[in-house]
């Protein structure tokens, strides 16, 4: 019991960057089905990424190390910054239609899990538990933060797109500061 309650502690620890991620996102003001949509990808690649490094073990990690979430950091602050230059350019909010939110975002989002799966690998969980695990609190978390920003935008009077992207780029400091 107390191996799954560690197993728990980390995945929780590990969806932190996708909440943090979707609390930006959720201020575009995504419908409620473009919500579950966004959340079930996070879940599932926060799901799947943990289990390939369950399998792969510590051979990506050593070569990365810490450098996974600088990347990950990155790509979210470069995601922030096309939020801000689409909603100084465009009369229109942006909103979650695009593909590249839904299925690039949660790519580098999913590398600290990817380490996380072959550190805990190497301590002997199966694959198919972390990436369960993994996945059903990814969900959660990522729900939670997809709503929490939806209804944040609704008490901000400005444009949501250039609200979500300069939270976005704060969040993306915050994990290199705090990485």
């Amino acid at each position: 019991m107390a191996a799954f309650l560690s197993l728990v502690a980390v995945a929780f620890v590990l969806s932190l960057d996708n909440f943090q991620s979707s609390i930006g996102l959720g201020t575009t003001k995504p419908p409620w089905t473009r919500i579950f949509q966004c959340a079930t990808v996070f879940a599932v690649f926060d799901a799947v990424a943990p289990m390939i490094g369950v399998w792969v073990g510590g051979f990506v990690g050593d070569e990365l190390g810490e450098t996974a979430e600088l990347v990950a950091a990155g790509l979210l602050a470069a995601y922030a910054v096309y939020l801000i230059v689409h909603s100084i350019r465009t009369e229109k909010a942006g909103d979650l239609d695009n593909p590249w939110v839904i299925l690039g975002l949660p790519i580098p989002l999913s590398l600290d899990n990817l380490f996380g799966g072959a550190a805990l690998g190497a301590l002997g969980y199966s694959a198919v538990l972390v990436g369960v695990v993994a996945g059903v609190i990814t969900f959660a978390m990522s729900l939670a933060g997809l709503t929490i920003g939806r209804f944040a935008a609704a008490k901000v009077p400005i444009r949501t797109d250039l609200f979500g992207g300069v939270v976005i780029l704060v969040l993306a400091g915050v994990m290199v500061a705090t990485g």
